[in-house]
């Protein structure tokens, strides 16, 4: 005579195909710091969204919400970005 609880532990899982996982941790750490600036002790802050002629990031920190500085953020809103 079976009880519950052996019942149970003899449950039959069905097997699921396994996924091939390839990702680059390089790749995706590089972009993630891509817009920020590290501060120190394993900090970064966001800096400005707006590239340069050299295609570097502005480096001044962002406004609270915002992609851009206060600088660029008045360029964006009149159009000029």
């Amino acid at each position: 005579m079976q009880t519950r609880s052996q019942t149970r532990s003899q449950t039959k899982y069905i097997e699921r195909a396994i996924f091939e996982v390839n990702i680059d941790f390089d790749d995706a750490s590089a972009t993630w710091k891509s817009n920020k600036k590290y501060i120190g002790n394993g900090s970064y802050k966001y800096v400005c969204a707006k590239k340069g002629i050299n295609n570097k990031c502005c480096l001044l920190k962002c406004l609270p919400g915002e992609i851009y500085c206060k600088r660029h953020l008045k360029m964006f809103n009149q159009g000029k970005i």
